[in-house]
């Protein structure tokens, strides 16, 4: 696929993702009571991160919001603050790709700038990801031990008789969105940062080549010539003649009368 269509599809997936890290955050239903061997059916109660409900037969449904932070278990203040850290990153992340998209163009931005947005927003999403799979695996982690310790406690004695009626609570619906949303978060956030691959300008690197010059520099003056530059050692063995301009090379090649005789 090219670079666009990774990064048109990492968007929409993350921008899904974010919002499902929304609507699991503030719904109610993340734990619900276990109505298996519940001799009391006509009222059902479910909790959430912000406040607990109860729903009875008749339809009508009550909610009380947890007035206390302190009084709350430490393991449901770290999965309030890994939701919201996950959330936060997530908009953030989600404004940054907004400019870095390759069809919108700013100014004069050049493809780099776009690579490297591209590429912080990635990394945010996929952090914002794995905050809130972390955040509702947490959770889910704290109903599992409540369930089995409650299960525990209930049947006890002899021929496994059920001595006390106390409320176990199994997985809600909210866990799921959390982790299909995380999940969704995660892949858009790795699409995005391939696209940044696509989106950086590619690095030619030339060899570095010097140049001489080919010919020789030569000065010329009103009594004769003299070669200068570069060459003066393959110039050792030549004399310059005020009157001819003639080297020792040239005289050989021509005869003199005193040859003959």
């Amino acid at each position: 696929m090219s670079t666009t269509v990774y990064q048109v599809v990492g968007f929409l997936l993350s921008v899904l993702g974010l919002a499902g890290c929304i609507a699991a955050t503030g719904m109610d239903r993340w734990s619900t009571q276990d109505l298996y061997d519940s001799p009391v059916t006509s009222v059902f109660q479910y909790e959430g991160l912000w406040r607990s409900c109860v729903q009875q037969s008749s339809g009508f449904t009550e909610c009380r919001p947890y007035f206390t932070i302190l009084g709350l278990p430490a393991m449901l203040q770290a999965v309030r603050a890994l939701m919201i850290v996950g959330i936060v990153l997530g908009a953030i992340g989600l404004i940054v790709s907004i400019f870095a998209l390759k069809c919108i163009r700013i100014g004069s931005m050049e493809d780099s700038a776009k690579a490297n947005m591209t590429l912080t927003s990635g990394i945010m999403f996929i952090i914002a990801g794995l905050c809130a799979i972390a955040g509702v695996s947490v959770f889910a982690n704290m109903l599992v031990t409540n369930f089995w310790m409650s299960t525990a406690s209930m049947y006890t004695g002899l021929g496994g008789m059920v001595q006390t009626l106390q409320t176990r609570y199994t997985f809600g619906a909210a866990l799921f969105v959390g982790w299909v949303a995380g999940g969704l978060t995660l892949i858009g956030g790795v699409m995005m940062c391939i696209a940044c691959r696509g989106l950086a300008p590619e690095e030619t690197s030339y060899k570095a080549v010097s140049y001489h010059a080919s010919g020789q520099n030569v000065a010329y003056r009103p009594s004769g010539f003299k070669a200068s530059s570069g060459f003066e050692s393959s110039m050792k063995n030549k004399k310059t003649y005020d009157g001819g301009a003639r080297t020792e090379d040239e005289g050989q090649s021509h005869p003199s009368k005193y040859d003959y005789v």
